[in-house]
């Protein structure tokens, strides 16, 4: 008997566009939510968005708690446990970036509560995925969490961010190419499960951001429309293969040991795009897809080469040496490149001098 089953969650409202920032209090009304809610947040989104989403809801007669935090960290997360269970708050609404997100995400899990996305960055896809990723020491853990049960972005605020978050989060993207390359190979190799529906999901959301890079440009409300959307499709594939797999292969080990060897050098989505990038020339060798890859990420002035990380090219390479030991998880780089290997490829993809 055919005895297989899944059960995929998936956010139940995603509303995008100009100033639906204002419609917080309307999503929570058709979600049925009842309560107080505990407003996560930092300290710039808080002035840019979580105190005007504040009013709003005190204009319909609710009175929020509101916890800001500093920093991703699980002391972090137990604040808002704690502050959730003191203020007798009923769900969570994270606003900001991948920061305050993250955290309600797993906070919300822990108390078995639904949260609201409300991103102010397109910085990457845990706005609408069902992983948080937080730092602890020199080790980054991505943790199983609930998907939130409705997004809210406003591309008005969004457009406004630094324009580094934003070409992070289209590197981000755009290394869903060699995730979904990995897991192929992983499926071949290793018999991993694996997702048709959620690679191909994934695959065309890169895809997409590499058609269309020379769109992407900074200020430009129809460029956050697009990255925010493609941030969504990623963001709903790992849902639906309940598994990060979808957007996250060797590329993703390459940034998490840079995160060890220069700690806080670059952002996550820069490094795995350049991660992406040195990935995709082992799938292809001189075939296209790696080139594709950097020219995309150079257009939208995001980093190429170890000097615009900001890293040394010796670090680089002990990266590229030594990340496959980061997690189990099947990658082109199997069992580790040698030195001499890894050097080779991040001098013919230029990502060393």
């Amino acid at each position: 008997m055919f005895e297989k089953s899944t059960w995929i969650r998936l956010p139940r409202n995603v509303v995008v566009g100009h100033g639906v920032r204002s419609a917080v209090v309307d999503v929570v009304d058709d979600l049925h939510l009842q309560g107080r809610p505990l407003l996560v947040t930092s300290p710039t989104p808080r002035a840019v968005a979580a105190d005007p989403v504040a009013a709003d809801f005190r204009d319909v007669g609710v009175d929020p708690a509101i916890v800001t935090v500093e920093a991703a960290t699980f002391d972090a997360v137990e604040t808002v446990i704690e502050t959730a269970e003191t203020e007798e708050v009923s769900y969570l609404v994270g606003i900001g970036g991948g920061k305050a997100i993250d955290i309600a995400k797993m906070a919300s899990d822990h108390l078995d509560m639904g949260f609201l996305s409300v991103p102010t960055a397109a910085s990457h896809d845990g706005i609408v995925s069902n992983r948080g990723s937080v730092p602890d020491g020199d080790t980054r853990h991505s943790v199983a969490a609930e998907p939130p049960l409705a997004v809210v972005a406003d591309t008005e605020i969004l457009a406004d961010a630094p324009w580094e978050l934003t070409t992070a989060g289209c590197a981000d993207i755009i290394s869903n190419y060699t995730a979904v390359m990995d897991w192929r190979l992983a499926k071949r190799l290793k018999d991993v499960e694996y997702s048709e529906y959620a690679a191909a999901l994934a695959e065309m959301t890169a895809e997409i951001l590499v058609d269309n890079a020379d769109m992407v440009r900074p200020g430009l409300e129809e460029s956050a429309w697009v990255v925010t959307k493609a941030l969504m499709s990623s963001g709903v594939a790992m849902s639906i293969a309940d598994s990060s797999r979808p957007a996250s292969g060797a590329e993703h080990l390459f940034s998490h040991k840079l995160d060890r060897l220069a700690p806080d050098a670059a952002l996550h989505g820069h490094q795995v795009g350049v991660g992406s990038i040195m990935t995709a020339y082992l799938h292809g060798g001189d075939r296209g897809v790696w080139r594709d890859i950097r020219d995309a990420l150079s257009s939208i002035d995001a980093p190429t080469t170890a000097g615009e990380l900001g890293i040394d090219d010796g670090t680089v390479i002990e990266a590229l040496t030594t990340c496959h030991e980061i997690r189990d998880r099947y990658t082109i780089l199997g069992d580790g490149m040698n030195e001499r290997a890894a050097r080779e490829v991040a001098r013919k993809t230029g990502v060393v001098g």
